[in-house]
């Protein structure tokens, strides 16, 4: 089971605030969320050593960058040791293309969401890691036509634990 960290209703908040403005000032956090900006900043830096917050990216809308194609390929390793997981995941972390990977249950042991300028690049891509010998048994890849929406924020009010009410 996976460890988690203790919060209470601020830290949720924080976190909730930070998810949607993530380069708001420690003053206008510290508003949102009903605190003054000297604990809201202790608060946060506590929740970054933490590791809760691993970051502050920018949403970049890749649409107004150049031509591109969203891929989601479902991959099958040939062995299931420990290790061939291992050597799979260190092979494919080395591809930028390969911007999410999800070791899954089901019908297949990977899903991956690639980026590629063009299908013909995306294809170059697969050629390389089957060439590559990594374990790969079979892959199948649908192209993304279209989103609907996406980089919707996580529920984190559903995830978090429960807050401990006595702590504030």
């Amino acid at each position: 089971m996976r460890s988690t960290v203790s919060l209470d209703r601020f830290d949720i908040k924080i976190l909730a605030h930070l998810q949607r403005e993530g380069r708001c000032s420690n003053v206008d956090l510290a508003d949102a969320v009903g605190l003054t900006p000297s604990p809201c900043l202790a608060r946060t830096k506590r929740l970054q050593k933490l590791g809760v917050i691993r970051g502050f990216d920018a949403d970049i809308a890749l649409e107004k960058l150049g031509d591109f194609v969203t891929v989601f390929s479902e991959v099958t390793i040939r062995d299931h040791r420990r290790n061939d997981f291992r050597i799979f995941e260190e092979a494919i972390g080395k591809h930028p293309e390969i911007v999410e990977c999800y070791n899954v249950s089901g019908g297949y042991d990977y899903l991956l969401k690639i980026v590629t300028p063009s299908v013909a690049l995306f294809q170059e891509l697969m050629e390389k890691l089957l060439e590559a010998e990594i374990g790969i048994r079979r892959f199948s890849s649908r192209i993304v036509l279209r989103q609907p929406f996406g980089n919707r924020k996580c529920p984190i009010g559903m995830i978090a634990p429960a807050p401990d009410r006595n702590r504030e």
